[in-house]
Protein backbone atom coordinates (compact mmCIF):
# COMPACT_ATOMS: atom_id res chain seq x y z
CA UNK A 1 0.00 0.00 0.00
CA UNK A 2 3.08 2.46 1.21
CA UNK A 3 4.50 1.55 -2.04
CA UNK A 4 1.21 2.51 -4.45
CA UNK A 5 1.07 5.71 -2.49
CA UNK A 6 4.45 6.69 -3.49
CA UNK A 7 3.89 5.61 -6.75
CA UNK A 8 1.20 7.62 -7.38
CA UNK A 9 2.96 10.55 -5.39
CA UNK A 10 5.79 10.26 -7.79
CA UNK A 11 3.36 10.04 -10.89
CA UNK A 12 1.57 13.23 -9.56
CA UNK A 13 4.79 15.49 -9.35
CA UNK A 14 6.48 14.04 -12.38
CA UNK A 15 3.03 15.13 -14.32
CA UNK A 16 3.23 19.00 -12.59
CA UNK A 17 6.72 19.23 -13.72
CA UNK A 18 5.78 18.10 -16.99
CA UNK A 19 3.05 20.84 -17.52
CA UNK A 20 5.32 23.27 -15.91
CA UNK A 21 7.70 23.22 -18.25
CA UNK A 22 4.83 23.13 -21.11
CA UNK A 23 3.56 26.37 -20.02
CA UNK A 24 5.71 29.56 -21.43
CA UNK A 25 6.96 32.12 -18.78
CA UNK A 26 5.76 35.13 -17.94
CA UNK A 27 7.67 37.90 -18.64
CA UNK A 28 7.56 41.35 -16.81
CA UNK A 29 6.42 44.53 -18.58
CA UNK A 30 9.73 46.43 -20.29
CA UNK A 31 10.53 49.45 -17.53
CA UNK A 32 12.83 51.87 -19.31
CA UNK A 33 11.47 54.87 -16.83
CA UNK A 34 13.36 58.15 -16.82
CA UNK A 35 16.19 57.00 -20.01
CA UNK A 36 17.23 58.64 -22.82
CA UNK A 37 16.25 56.91 -25.24
CA UNK A 38 16.95 59.02 -28.64
CA UNK A 39 16.27 57.84 -32.02
CA UNK A 40 15.56 54.49 -30.33
CA UNK A 41 14.26 51.54 -32.60
CA UNK A 42 11.22 50.12 -31.22
CA UNK A 43 9.34 49.46 -34.41
CA UNK A 44 7.41 46.39 -34.46
CA UNK A 45 7.66 45.26 -30.79
CA UNK A 46 5.71 44.27 -28.43
CA UNK A 47 5.91 46.42 -25.60
CA UNK A 48 2.44 45.85 -23.70
CA UNK A 49 2.19 47.33 -20.59
CA UNK A 50 5.88 48.67 -21.01
CA UNK A 51 7.02 51.95 -18.70
CA UNK A 52 8.72 54.96 -20.68
CA UNK A 53 8.00 57.43 -17.74
CA UNK A 54 9.81 60.52 -17.96
CA UNK A 55 12.10 59.00 -20.42
CA UNK A 56 13.32 61.36 -23.66
CA UNK A 57 11.81 59.41 -26.71
CA UNK A 58 12.65 61.83 -29.50
CA UNK A 59 12.82 61.05 -32.54
CA UNK A 60 12.29 57.41 -32.05
CA UNK A 61 10.63 55.10 -33.94
CA UNK A 62 7.48 52.91 -32.43
CA UNK A 63 5.70 52.50 -35.30
CA UNK A 64 3.36 49.24 -35.87
CA UNK A 65 3.99 48.71 -32.04
CA UNK A 66 2.19 47.06 -29.46
CA UNK A 67 1.70 49.42 -26.40
CA UNK A 68 -1.57 48.62 -24.93
CA UNK A 69 -1.69 49.03 -21.47
CA UNK A 70 1.56 51.11 -21.55
CA UNK A 71 2.72 53.90 -19.76
CA UNK A 72 4.25 56.92 -21.14
CA UNK A 73 3.71 59.45 -18.48
CA UNK A 74 5.42 62.51 -19.20
CA UNK A 75 7.49 61.25 -22.15
CA UNK A 76 9.04 63.33 -24.46
CA UNK A 77 7.67 62.20 -28.01
CA UNK A 78 8.78 65.01 -29.98
CA UNK A 79 8.95 63.96 -33.96
CA UNK A 80 8.57 60.52 -32.69
CA UNK A 81 6.89 58.12 -35.17
CA UNK A 82 4.22 56.00 -33.52
CA UNK A 83 2.29 55.70 -36.82
CA UNK A 84 0.21 52.38 -37.13
CA UNK A 85 0.51 51.71 -32.92
CA UNK A 86 -2.07 50.46 -30.79
CA UNK A 87 -1.77 52.56 -27.62
CA UNK A 88 -5.19 51.56 -26.45
CA UNK A 89 -5.51 52.01 -22.55
CA UNK A 90 -1.97 54.28 -22.52
CA UNK A 91 -1.29 56.43 -20.04
CA UNK A 92 -0.10 59.63 -21.83
CA UNK A 93 -0.67 61.96 -19.43
CA UNK A 94 1.51 65.12 -19.45
CA UNK A 95 3.19 63.30 -22.86
CA UNK A 96 5.33 65.87 -25.30
CA UNK A 97 3.99 64.94 -28.95
CA UNK A 98 5.43 67.80 -30.99
CA UNK A 99 5.67 66.72 -34.73
CA UNK A 100 4.79 63.08 -33.35
CA UNK A 101 3.38 60.55 -35.95
CA UNK A 102 0.39 59.01 -34.89
CA UNK A 103 -1.07 58.12 -38.43
CA UNK A 104 -3.44 55.48 -38.52
CA UNK A 105 -2.66 54.91 -34.49
CA UNK A 106 -4.97 53.38 -32.16
CA UNK A 107 -5.48 55.25 -28.65
CA UNK A 108 -8.95 54.06 -27.77
CA UNK A 109 -9.39 54.56 -23.97
CA UNK A 110 -5.68 56.24 -23.69
CA UNK A 111 -5.47 58.84 -20.58
CA UNK A 112 -4.71 61.94 -22.66
CA UNK A 113 -5.75 64.84 -20.34
CA UNK A 114 -2.91 66.81 -19.99
CA UNK A 115 -0.91 65.50 -22.71
CA UNK A 116 0.71 68.52 -25.47
CA UNK A 117 -0.35 68.05 -29.08
CA UNK A 118 1.24 70.61 -31.76
CA UNK A 119 2.06 69.71 -35.08
CA UNK A 120 1.15 66.44 -34.91
CA UNK A 121 0.17 64.01 -38.00
CA UNK A 122 -3.50 62.46 -37.29
CA UNK A 123 -4.54 61.06 -40.13
CA UNK A 124 -6.48 57.70 -39.22
CA UNK A 125 -5.74 58.04 -35.80
CA UNK A 126 -8.93 56.63 -33.50
CA UNK A 127 -9.09 58.79 -30.39
CA UNK A 128 -12.15 57.04 -29.23
CA UNK A 129 -12.90 57.68 -25.47
CA UNK A 130 -9.51 59.55 -24.92
CA UNK A 131 -10.29 62.66 -22.44
CA UNK A 132 -8.08 65.71 -23.35
CA UNK A 133 -8.25 68.97 -22.70
CA UNK A 134 -10.01 71.55 -24.62
CA UNK A 135 -7.25 73.43 -26.22
CA UNK A 136 -5.70 70.42 -27.48
CA UNK A 137 -9.25 69.02 -29.14
CA UNK A 138 -9.38 72.27 -30.55
CA UNK A 139 -5.88 72.31 -32.13
CA UNK A 140 -6.84 68.22 -33.12
CA UNK A 141 -10.00 68.65 -34.63
CA UNK A 142 -8.56 71.72 -36.88
CA UNK A 143 -6.52 69.08 -38.42
CA UNK A 144 -8.07 65.50 -38.22
CA UNK A 145 -9.16 63.84 -41.06
CA UNK A 146 -9.15 60.07 -42.04
CA UNK A 147 -10.42 56.47 -41.28
CA UNK A 148 -8.67 54.17 -39.07
CA UNK A 149 -7.85 51.28 -40.60
CA UNK A 150 -7.96 49.15 -38.11
CA UNK A 151 -11.14 50.06 -36.13
CA UNK A 152 -12.86 51.81 -39.47
CA UNK A 153 -13.48 54.90 -37.04
CA UNK A 154 -13.19 58.24 -38.56
CA UNK A 155 -10.79 60.53 -37.40
CA UNK A 156 -12.92 63.42 -36.62
CA UNK A 157 -15.92 61.45 -35.20
CA UNK A 158 -13.41 59.13 -32.55
CA UNK A 159 -12.22 63.19 -31.63
CA UNK A 160 -16.21 64.20 -31.15
CA UNK A 161 -15.16 67.51 -33.30
CA UNK A 162 -18.14 68.89 -34.59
Amino acid sequence: MRRSILTLLAVVVSAILVLCAIVAPVEAAMDVAKQVLIGADYSGKDLRGATFNLSNLREANLSGSDLRGASLYGAKLQDADLSGSDLREATLDSAVMTGTNLTDAVLEGAFAFNTRFKDVMIQGADFTDVPMRGDQLKSLCAVAAGTNPSTGRETRTSLGCS
